[in-house]
């Protein structure tokens, strides 16, 4: 929140050091600022919370003592826009690490002198463009903890933010779908802050990540074993008791592991292998996948009960090429938080290098935003950089308009192209032909042959799938059609205009 220059500035300083204390006091005498002071963490997290809220809270964290950094995710949560800077000693790089990634907005290593204390508190407290524009949008971001928040400024996010708040009250799976990179683990730590659990934990779990072995040990636990550090033999599924547990690439998840999960979420508890104790459940469970649902289902990759169970209720994350209105407070939010993390000065952008930004499709979303911003931050370079965003650009080329997922451009130019043999040709294009009928006939079954639905489902637009259905009644071979019922009728009931696409 940038402060308001018109209003006495107010400072808040937790410590019992009186050293500080006077170093502070004459500070803030010579700036005219009103200098407030409490010597626990806990009474300061009281006056941020019912009292008038300080501009700018300044928390000596020595290394003696234990309770410190623990207010500073609380502090964050009551007030996401309250900076917040830490007070360290020189030897404790953990701890100032800790801080920073707690939230704190800069970490201080002593001594510090007059002079070095009013610069750090006049630049949190200044009202520059970048400070005008974050207080614009603080109603639209919304800090999770642990370095993470969401951020609604789109129409298409805030509609997502309005969802998950919803389901956040209801204890039902949810099933969170997008590209990788997407942001499914915020949704879902969002949906965890919002909901009962936000009291205990929130734990991750990547399918994708272990062999089916270690999986089952980090979900289940083993007997007469120790993991998870100081947690003997449990797994994720004991350890977040009374909390959310996210099922990342649930596709990946062994089908073994799958059906197990199944019997977990219908019937509360499991036991484990050779041990005949029924242990409790009492987690909420969330799931996320990149992967194209239909296709894991065909492909049995995703256990068919399990799905319906985890779908009742699903969220779909749109890429970030949909939401450009969040790209620059992005770019910016994430050249702060690599600053701070590298010990640099932040780099502003150039406004070239904004546009170039701003019209890059992002294959890889908020990761690739990252990784852009990390060498722009490094490098130092903006064309070497820019140069580098061109080129991942040239090699995402993007889908042709009315091309299905699951169908790609090589496909679509070594089917049409006449360099490539006449007989490979037809291969290609009967690929193409058999991949987007499955995909369309799936979706128009599953939707009742509901047009609109069906292109929802897809992730495509009302007239894509009116263009492919026509594309197919017209010119695809009868065996196509033969094995894709109601191709031609769909096709013949919209050319004859009855008033009501559906």
């Amino acid at each position: 929140m940038a402060a308001n220059t018109t209003d006495t500035l107010r400072l808040l300083v937790v410590s019992s050091e009186a050293s500080m204390l006077r170093l502070l006091g004459s500070t803030a005498q010579s700036n005219s600022w009103q200098l407030e002071t409490s010597a626990s963490g806990w009474d300061a997290m009281e006056r941020v919370q019912f009292g008038a809220a300080p501009h700018l809270l300044l928390l000596d964290a020595p290394g003696g003592e234990a309770d410190g950094l623990q207010l500073l995710p609380w502090l964050r949560r009551l007030r996401p826009e309250l900076p917040i800077v830490v007070l360290c000693d020189p030897d404790d790089a953990n701890r100032q690490k800790e801080a920073t990634r707690l939230g704190a907005k800069e970490v201080l290593v002593r001594p510090l002198s007059g002079g070095q204390l009013e610069s750090v508190i006049r630049r949190h407290l200044g009202t520059s463009n970048d400070d005008a524009e974050a207080e614009m949008a603080s109603e639209d971001i919304e800090s999770l903890g642990e370095d993470e928040f969401f951020l609604s400024l789109s129409p298409i996010m805030q509609q997502l933010r309005a969802q998950a708040e919803l389901l956040a009250q209801a204890d039902v799976p949810v099933l969170i779908l997008g590209e990788p990179g997407s942001g499914k683990g915020t949704v879902a730590r969002l949906i965890h802050e919002r909901s009962v659990q936000s009291g205990f934990k929130f734990l991750r779990v990547n399918c994708a990540e272990m062999p089916a072995d270690l999986l089952e040990i980090e979900l289940f636990g083993r007997q007469n074993g120790s993991s998870n550090g100081s947690h003997k033999g449990l797994g994720k599924l004991e350890i977040g008791q009374k909390g959310t547990i996210l099922l990342d690439e649930i596709t990946e998840m062994p089908p073994a592991l799958q059906a197990r999960m199944l019997k977990v979420l219908q019937e509360k508890h499991f036991a484990r292998s050779g041990d005949a104790r029924l242990v409790e459940v009492d987690v909420r469970i969330l799931a996320a996948s990149s992967d194209k649902l239909d296709q894991a289902l065909a492909e049995k990759r995703l256990n068919a009960d399990l799905y319906y169970r985890l779908s009742a209720f699903t969220v779909n994350v749109p890429p970030l090429r949909q939401r450009k209105e969040e790209i620059k407070i992005l770019l910016r939010y994430s050249m702060h938080k690599l600053a701070k993390y590298y010990g640099l000065a932040p780099r502003d952008f150039t406004q070239s290098a904004l546009d170039a930004c701003q019209n890059h499709s992002w294959p890889g979303n908020l990761k690739e935003l990252e990784t852009f911003v990390k060498r722009y931050l490094i490098a130092g370079d903006e064309e070497l950089t820019l140069s580098e965003l061109e080129t991942n650009s040239a090699i995402d080329v993007e889908r042709p308009q009315g091309l299905l997922p699951g169908t790609s451009r090589e496909e679509v130019e070594a089917a049409e192209g006449g360099a490539i043999p006449q007989s490979l040709k037809s291969m290609i294009q009967s690929v193409r032909w058999e991949t987007e009928r499955n995909a369309i006939s799936a979706a128009l079954e599953k939707t009742g042959w509901n047009r609109k639905a069906a292109a929802r489902l897809l992730g495509v637009s009302y007239r894509t799938i009116l263009y492919k259905i026509e594309q197919y009644a017209m010119s695809a071979p009868e065996s196509y059609l033969s094995s894709f019922p109601g191709a031609r009728l769909t096709f013949s009931t919209q050319n004859k205009g009855n008033g009501k696409a559906s």
